[in-house]
């Protein structure tokens, strides 16, 4: 294939998906009829791109996620979970310390140092075994100690639910995050996020049955969930009150 025909199936791609996010997003807003709530003031425009995410689920990442989960044995499936989580160390560790949590963050690059040796690369957590603990910590959540508001809940297929305030918090830590930075081989580096997304969509299968299960309205209760859950982790765990209408 030329350059001029890798060109025109590009664009038409983009068309395409773009026809699709119009689509979805006429259908949102027209089957929206009611009062968006305080934290989801654009709840027609998410409702429209959760139907685009689900879509794209249904048809692309769920299947991938199913064969992955099929396919790979499970010492296998941990490793590449612990190469991914050892190098995301070096995040979690930079934003404890941000976030004025020093023993924390020096946990966090006490377990890179740790696993990157002893643990061959990150292939194995052997700094859990020693009792040295992952944090949880993301730019988001450091945003949110500094007193960032968090803004209006937004929903984007393939990222999913977020606030403006950890949209941005996101943007920062995938600039930031090692293996994207160091990998110059374009071809490698996109076929090492697609192994991630992947890995991710096939760690949250087992919860696909309780969500379906227990929600009236999937896209209500995975915002309320996402709120209350990153409500929680800005504030340790002692989150004050969250009203979600």
């Amino acid at each position: 294939m030329n350059k001029n025909s890798q060109l025109e199936s590009v664009a038409c791609g983009w068309r395409a998906t773009m026809a699709l996010m119009a689509l979805a997003l006429l259908a949102g807003c027209a089957g929206t009829a009611r009062a968006p709530s305080d934290k989801d003031p654009f709840e027609g425009f998410n409702r429209a791109m959760f139907s685009v995410h689900e879509g794209i689920d249904k048809v692309a990442l769920k299947p991938l996620a199913k064969g992955y989960d099929a396919a790979v044995p499970l010492p296998a499936k941990m490793s590449i979970h612990n190469l991914y989580e050892n190098i995301w160390d070096v995040n979690r560790g930079a934003n404890a310390l941000l976030q004025g949590k020093a023993e924390e963050g020096l946990t966090g690059f006490g377990r890179l140092l740790v696993n990157s040796t002893v643990g061959i690369f990150g292939l194995f957590d052997v700094a859990s075994e020693l009792g040295m603990g992952a944090g949880d910590e993301d730019f988001g959540q450091t945003f949110g100690v500094w007193g960032v508001p968090d803004g209006p809940y937004v929903f984007l297929p393939l990222i999913g639910p977020n606030t403006m305030r950890d949209l941005a918090g996101w943007g920062v830590d995938q600039y930031s995050y090692p293996l994207w930075r160091q990998v110059d081989d374009v071809p490698l580096r996109n076929s090492l996020s697609v192994l991630r997304g992947v890995e991710v969509r096939a760690s949250l299968l087992p919860t696909d049955r309780v969500v379906d299960e227990a929600a009236l309205d999937k896209y209500a209760y995975i915002r309320s969930a996402y709120l209350q859950h990153r409500n929680s982790q800005v504030h340790d765990g002692k989150p004050p009150r969250l009203d979600d209408n």
